[in-house]
């Protein structure tokens, strides 16, 4: 019983904390300040964790660390961030991580400035409509190219991972198409597109990688794939496979 009035004490705060931030002022007569007068939380990312819609933060500064709560955001290791002030909402439990975390904050996410910077520097000003330097180029393109799916299990055409986009969210799957794009080393990483001819015309799956195929190579791509992931600076993808083994 005392286990069941906790857990709804800590849903009841939510709630208001969450109203509180989003409404300045019923933050202004219950006392709490809002996000924008709290001072924003800065430092270093040591850890960094993606779950259900948010993304977890350990934060390094001064030799102390702290764990921080956001709404789901490209954020690596090794990142310097400023973020909105945020509620200390002490012991947390997250099931979907299966994680307990002594402290946590939770905070709307990134400040203006942090924004604005991550706008400037976003892919290093690389324009990613055309192949970045490095692309090695390759095969000529055949545009429409029909392309088999992949045999084996988790396969899909791109026609079929747009279409069932949802339900396959934080899946792994396998995809194989022609290489139509490479932009090779930005943000650490290789951005390919691939098409397979299926769908409608212009029908094609980003894919982030280590590997390096050629621009006209057929490859099959396999990794986790991830919607509406938005990495800064006007970079919002709906769908993308990231860190995939292509072949």
């Amino acid at each position: 019983m005392k286990k069941r009035v906790a857990i709804a004490s800590f849903f009841v705060s939510t709630m208001i904390c969450t109203a509180a931030f989003a409404m300045p002022e019923m933050a202004a007569d219950m006392g709490i300040k809002g996000p924008d007068e709290l001072p924003p939380i800065t430092g270093k990312v040591v850890e960094s964790l993606n779950s259900s819609g948010y993304t977890y933060l350990l934060l390094e500064k001064g030799g102390k660390k702290q764990w921080v709560a956001i709404p789901e955001l490209y954020i690596k290791a090794g990142d310097e961030v400023e973020l909105q002030g945020g509620v200390d909402m002490g012991e947390f439990t997250s099931k979907p991580l299966g994680r307990k975390f002594e402290q946590i904050i939770f905070s709307n996410g990134p400040t203006e400035n942090f924004n604005k910077q991550r706008k400037e520097s976003a892919h290093k000003g690389v324009d990613m409509s055309v192949p970045a330097p490095g692309n090695k180029g390759g095969a000529k393109v055949v545009e429409g190219l029909k392309v088999d799916k992949a045999p084996g299990e988790n396969s899909y055409s791109i026609a079929e991972v747009l279409q069932q986009r949802a339900s396959l969210k934080d899946r792994k799957i396998v995809v194989r198409g022609q290489v139509i794009k490479a932009s090779i080393g930005i943000m650490g990483k290789n951005w390919i597109h691939i098409a397979d001819g299926s769908g409608k015309a212009g029908s094609k799956l980003v894919v982030t990688t280590s590997d390096s195929p050629n621009v006209g190579d057929i490859v099959t791509a396999s990794g986790t794939f991830h919607i509406d992931v938005d990495f800064g600076g006007g970079y919002f993808y709906d769908s993308i496979m990231e860190d995939a083994a292509v072949k």
